[in-house]
């Protein structure tokens, strides 16, 4: 009789098991299914914090972008470049010179001379133009570079968000496994003294808990690392506890690629800094070949040794470009070989643009494949041969050896789509960096998730 009952009580426990497997995979409906922000979830491992937040994808990307300290120092440079054109256009400043001749004292005594003079030497008027097309394109170009540095920030908080959404499904994943091991345990034990296996099943479903024990506190790990380097990507303290709000979710369809490229040739800041810098190189050109160009002055003098009036003087102030030749294998020179140095650099540039967005395209259309793949195909079939084996050693059929196994493989799989969801999301941002602007404003289709 005791016997008996052992038996059917495990085939219940193997039962409840095997429906609450089927009700609740440890796949997709575990990845999205629990609230990221809830107070007091286990998975978050989120210390209580006056600090703490709670943020979606999108809004720790707007922050980032906000708050980044790169960001900042980026913004400070456009301001100097800012300041370097105005200081570029701006005139000289006036000269004043007092001038004592043949006196008998230092600026006193009788002197022969005592002159007060003012003047004002303004470089050629086309001068100023090019100067200001020179700071117009350094400023330009270094916008360029801030608006590079927040797309490549936005990128990274993405792909760092998916990083850490990915570290909580496998920590939810291996939490359902250790719940599973240890009913597995209890099974295998009053099987054991039901006499109906030997000993060594209880070892291995022991051996089997402790490894997923182990695995779960290296879980922890990889989540809280991935908090930290989020936080540093959001400007807050690096232990502050942050909550995420979205979900991993199967990314929509990519657009097609030949318009992404096109529109990625069209918007990259690479490209933009530095048509602006060629721009800025052609004034630069033009400014060199005007050192034959006169500049004006402006005089004002007085000597209060002469009681007559004072004199105001003007006058032009003309180089004489004997040694031409200089200029022309010097500054000139150097000025044109820029020109030319930024025209190559401005035909590699587009081939790596071109390049890049293939390459992202590739991955996020490869990795799109691949989640689409685990979820209609590898995980029904490992949960299915999960319940076989499950509902099998209730039975008698099979040995824990093979419940062991199939539990593996359901692990595995439920890891790889949760890994593949979080490497889908994080090459679809990827791809979103390479043309310079969001997929979904490029024309995306519908969503995979369900």
């Amino acid at each position: 009789m005791r016997i008996f009952l052992a038996v059917a009580g495990t085939l219940v426990l193997c039962a409840r098991s095997a429906t609450a497997q089927t009700r609740n995979p440890a796949g997709t409906d575990s990845v999205s299914a629990v609230p990221q922000c809830r107070t007091g979830d286990a998975v978050m491992l989120a210390r209580a914090a006056a600090d703490s937040v709670c943020l979606s994808r999108r809004d720790a990307v707007g922050w980032a972008v906000e708050r980044n300290p790169q960001i900042e120092a980026a913004v400070e440079q456009v301001a100097q470049a800012r300041a370097r054109r105005v200081q570029g256009i701006a005139i000289p400043d006036p000269q004043f010179a007092y001038t004592v001749g043949a006196a008998t004292g230092l600026f006193g005594g009788s002197a022969k001379d005592k002159i007060l003079e003012a003047s004002l030497a303004i470089p050629f008027p086309d001068k100023f133009r090019l100067r200001g097309r020179i700071g117009r394109a350094d400023i330009q170009a270094t916008e360029a570079g801030l608006a590079l540095l927040r797309q490549t920030v936005a990128a990274q908080t993405s792909q760092t968000y998916d990083l850490v959404l990915g570290a909580v499904a496998r920590h939810r994943i291996l939490l359902q496994v250790k719940a599973l091991a240890e009913d597995f345990v209890v099974k295998t034990e009053a099987r054991f003294r039901a006499g109906s296996t030997p000993r060594l099943d209880v070892v291995k479903a022991q051996v089997d808990l402790a490894q997923v024990i182990n695995d779960l506190i290296a879980s922890e790990r990889d989540a809280d690392n991935g908090r930290v380097s989020l936080n540093r990507l959001l400007n807050r303290p690096l232990g502050s506890p942050v909550g995420l709000a979205d979900t991993l979710a199967v990314p929509p369809e990519l657009p097609p690629m030949p318009a992404l490229e096109a529109l990625a040739l069209r918007t990259r800041p690479e490209l933009i800094g530095l048509e602006r810098q060629q721009q800025g190189a052609k004034a630069v050109t033009a400014l060199a070949r005007e050192y034959w160009l006169p500049d004006i002055v402006f005089g004002l003098g007085h000597n209060y040794a002469d009681p007559g009036p004072g004199v105001f003087t003007t006058g032009v102030a003309f180089p004489l470009p004997v040694f031409f030749w200089q200029h022309a294998k010097g500054e000139i020179a150097e000025a044109r070989h820029r020109e030319l140095e930024l025209a190559a650099t401005a035909r590699d540039l587009r081939a790596q643009v071109a390049e890049d967005v293939r390459v992202s395209y590739a991955a996020a259309a490869t990795a799109l494949r691949q989640v689409v793949f685990l979820r209609d195909r590898l995980l029904p079939s490992a949960r299915e041969a999960y319940r076989i084996a499950s509902v099998s050693y209730g039975l008698g059929g099979s040995s824990a050896l093979d419940v062991l196994d199939a539990r593996r493989a359901l692990r595995d799989a439920e890891n790889q789509y949760a890994d593949a969801l979080a490497a889908a999301n994080i090459a679809r941002a990827d791809l979103g960096r390479a043309i310079a602007t969001s997929l979904d404003s490029a024309g995306s289709g519908g969503s995979h998730d369900r």
